[in-house]
């Protein structure tokens, strides 16, 4: 293929090109640009056996960029959490559960699945710092604590209220599930889980006020192993980028499930997205074609707000 050489910077000739360009507005050409290599990473999952749900809304047309399968209820892991978070700042702002109650570990069902309170030496914290470890950590003994403390029918409302009909928190976390539990922690939707993050967002997840504390937690997620790895934010500490990039994130990972749902957005645009894959855990490269597609979703965000 040939291709026509650019003219000399500084000549007349590259002056002459740049006057004579027609220029795209920023917000125009985030419109023009396409997901292909997210599709093409996707199609492949799915011809490998597979189950795949994404999606991508532009937030500030309010209007779908990508869709594939949103519709799918499918197993989400440690996503779960946040219509557990949502209620338990609902609580707090209501006043119905104080932010400073502590809550000792010891009177919970040991867990050993993730997070860090269980190689804490302290025994017991204020609810508001176990709300931050379930959010920040994917902490399972924080998040069985919390849901000890406003009760699983209390979060099955607030899910209802939010207006997720594919979407539930099913149970606690557990090292081992039986027979009598329930078969997953959470179940989802892409389409659902990508507007419950547009709306904490744009403050209208119950009211702006517990739209702000979720997102607050969720700010602090560390896991940017997935989408959030373009991002080249601090996992540890990227609630205000120096470049004005604005990612909040959640992530759920049990074998053979992988999810992730948040905000991504850049001085071009800003979009709600939602990516869920169930695979057979097989081998260490099913795990990591998985992986592959999460992260080249990132790469093509990165591109769309930016």
């Amino acid at each position: 293929m040939a291709v026509s050489p650019e003219p000399a910077r500084g000549t007349d000739a590259a002056r002459e090109s740049r006057r004579g360009a027609k220029r795209i507005p920023r917000r125009a050409a985030a419109g023009r640009r396409s997901f292909t290599s997210t599709l093409k990473a996707l199609d492949a999952l799915a011809a490998s056996g597979a189950q795949v749900s994404v999606r991508i809304d532009d937030l500030d047309r309010g209007s779908a960029v990508l869709v594939g399968d949103d519709f799918l209820s499918l197993p989400i892991a440690g996503l779960g959490v946040v219509p557990l978070l949502v209620e338990v700042a609902a609580q707090f702002e209501a006043g119905t559960l104080d932010p400073l109650e502590i809550v000792d570990r010891a009177g919970l069902e040991p867990v050993t699945v993730s997070g860090l309170w269980q190689h804490l030496k302290a025994p017991a914290l204020p609810l508001s710092d176990v709300a931050v470890l379930a959010a920040s950590a994917g902490d399972a003994l924080a998040a069985n604590a919390l849901l000890s403390r406003v009760g699983l029918p209390a979060v099955r409302g607030r899910v209802e209220q939010l207006g997720l009909s594919r979407s539930a928190l099913m149970d606690s976390f557990r090292d081992v599930r039986g027979p009598d539990d329930a078969p997953h922690v959470a179940l989802g939707s892409t389409r659902e889980y990508a507007q419950l993050f547009a709306s904490l967002v744009n403050s209208e997840a119950v009211s702006p006020g517990v739209s702000a504390q979720v997102a607050e937690w969720l700010s602090r997620d560390h896991d940017l192993s997935l989408v959030g790895t373009s991002t080249g934010l601090d996992p540890f500490a990227h609630d205000n980028d120096e470049h004005g990039l604005l990612f909040i994130n959640k992530t759920g990972r049990a074998p053979g499930i992988r999810t992730e749902a948040g905000v991504l957005a850049g001085p071009r645009a800003g979009v709600a997205y939602a990516l869920f894959v169930c695979f057979d855990d097989l081998s260490i490269a099913h795990r990591l074609r998985a992986h592959d597609a999460f992260r080249t979703l990132g790469v093509e965000l990165m591109e769309y707000v930016f």
